[in-house]
């Protein structure tokens, strides 16, 4: 049962990009092209998301918990640092190269484009090594807090 609420929010946002078009990388790849063929639909995409998530954050901050879940996991951090900004920096290039990030990438799958396979392998293999880079840093600091304890 707890599975329905993601599944649908998930069937929602796939329903908006392929209606939107959004999965296609001419579509997307035609917005960044200021100074070209230029398509503003994206701007109007974003706009419109805008204007049902912010709502949708307020309502939610005045809550105590959320309706379907036991407490809210909202993010840590708040402040812009150079994992954010590299982060960022590598998510545009690779949706400015390809015109797809990771959503239309996973829906744009069903086309069993030999492209998408590999973009979203790609995707896939930088995200597990990201983890395995987090986890290593994680290890290697806990181990310097350890023997600093055990030697101070």
């Amino acid at each position: 049962m707890r599975i329905i609420p993601p599944l649908l929010c998930g069937l929602i946002f796939g329903a908006g990009l392929l209606i939107s078009g959004m999965v296609q990388p001419t579509k997307v790849l035609g917005f960044l092209d200021i100074f070209g063929a230029w398509d503003p639909s994206l701007a109007v995409v974003m706009a419109a998301a805008l204007a049902v998530s912010v709502p949708g954050f307020m309502l939610a901050g005045r809550r105590s918990r959320p309706w379907l879940a036991g407490k809210y996991f909202w993010p840590g951090k708040s402040g812009i640092d150079s994992p954010l900004v590299a982060g960022a920096a590598l998510f545009g290039i690779g949706w400015g190269l390809v015109g797809l990030c990771p959503g239309p990438a996973l829906e744009s799958l069903a086309t069993l484009s030999p492209g998408i396979i590999v973009f979203v392998v790609a995707m896939a293999a930088g995200m597990m090594a990201h983890d395995a880079w987090q986890q290593s840093r994680l290890t290697a600091q806990r181990e310097r807090l350890l023997a600093s304890a055990t030697d101070g």
